[in-house]
């Protein structure tokens, strides 16, 4: 039974618009695209996500003056819940749309919103997230790329890593030091900075995978504008804390849709090849499909009321943990075949799967990280040394 009933004839419209759009050239597109697998049909997806925001389905929580649908949690979960449901590409959007857009609502400037909301939702400009380095993975206060004002320009020196879709994106926001001699929190701003410009090198990283959908990125003198500074200069931290607010919000029950995809195409595929009679194997799926129950119901109790302390978090732990467990169980069904890949090195859907899951407790911010963050602010247990 669906979540919402209320909600039936929305839901029905959604259905109705997918059945009646994923068609003709998009047809190809069902299941492509998402975590590991970027690389797939990336301009037939750009050509899909603008098709979908000519049709009013683009930043749906968005207030209605900057462009959104001005929609309710309750339609934005059943919207994404019926995307997956349809297995329609993964669109390309995700940081612009669910991470700077709301960012630039609650904290840009009149101008800034005139520029950037726009294209944001037209889907003409793309963006990723500057905010990892070499030295400051999760741990976002040790950054060192700095930025000094010359005229009516940031200039910017230093080196981003692991920057997810930075060779399609056209801007980056960034994390930038930007006060000489400040450690830690103090002394960040968080800039908006074309990419497409002479300073800026962008490098893909290739992953186990064979694809390279993170990459380093470059800045030598790259310049932006001084009035592309989101809040006050220095006030970066909170700015960019505000910003990881939003990355766990709605698309997760979307996400979670994809997952139970994922989880019945290895049950079917156990079955299939008589691995389900294994007794741990068994086990193995009955508690990935707990797991799933409990993501649901967190998400949905978290989502459904005022934010509590540690909640994304949470959340984050959950999924992560529990999609790499699920990568790890899509290779114990599939036996030895799973160990071998052809030449040229081509790793098959699932093989993907498994080995991109193991970044999962890594990237936006690692379990260690997680914990430690709700050990010290929810908990207020003792704050760990730190250099």
């Amino acid at each position: 039974m669906d979540a919402f009933p209320e909600e039936a004839p929305f839901r029905n419209e959604i259905r109705t618009w997918l059945a009646d759009h994923l068609v003709g050239e998009f047809a190809a597109l069902r299941g492509l695209g998402g975590s590991g697998s970027e690389h797939e049909a990336y301009p037939e997806r750009i050509a899909w996500n603008r098709h979908l925001a000519a049709s009013g389905w683009t930043c749906l929580g968005w207030p209605e003056e900057y462009g959104g649908r001005g929609f309710g949690l309750t339609r934005q979960v059943v919207f994404h819940e019926e995307y997956a449901r349809a297995n329609a590409p993964a669109r390309v959007n995700h940081l612009g749309e669910e991470l700077l857009g709301p960012t630039l609502i609650a904290r840009g400037t009149d101008a800034q919103k005139e520029r950037f909301l726009p294209p944001i939702v037209a889907v003409d400009e793309l963006w990723c997230q500057g905010y990892s380095e070499p030295d400051a993975g999760s741990d976002l206060a040790n950054v060192r790329t700095r930025a000094h004002r010359e005229g009516d320009d940031w200039v910017i020196d230093g080196q981003k890593i692991w920057t997810s879709l930075a060779q399609h994106a056209d801007w980056c926001f960034a994390v930038v030091r930007t006060e000489p001699g400040s450690r830690r929190h103090a002394g960040l701003s968080y800039l908006l900075v074309p990419l497409r410009q002479p300073g800026v090198t962008i490098r893909p990283i290739r992953q186990l995978t064979g694809t390279s959908e993170f990459n380093e990125v470059f800045f030598t003198g790259a310049r932006t504008r001084a009035d592309l500074v989101v809040g006050e200069p220095g006030d970066g931290w909170r700015v960019a804390m505000a910003t990881l607010s939003y990355e766990r919000g709605v698309s997760t029950i979307g996400q979670q849709v994809g997952f139970a995809r994922e989880l019945a195409e290895i049950v079917a595929e156990a079955r299939a090849n008589g691995s389900v009679d294994d007794p741990w194997i068994a086990d193995r799926i009955a508690t990935s499909k707990l797991g799933l129950e409990v993501l649901r119901t967190h998400a949905l109790r978290t989502l459904a009321g005022a934010p509590a302390p540690g909640a994304d978090n949470v959340q984050k732990l959950l999924w992560a943990r529990w999609h790499r467990e699920l990568g790890e169980l899509a290779m114990q069904v599939r036996g030895a075949p799973g160990l071998t890949v052809g030449a040229p090195y081509v790793p098959d859907r699932r093989q993907s799967m498994f080995l991109f899951a193991r970044a999962d407790t890594l990237y936006g911010g690692s379990d260690e990280i997680q914990r430690t963050i709700i050990a010290e602010r929810v908990l207020g247990l003792p704050k760990e040394p730190r250099a």
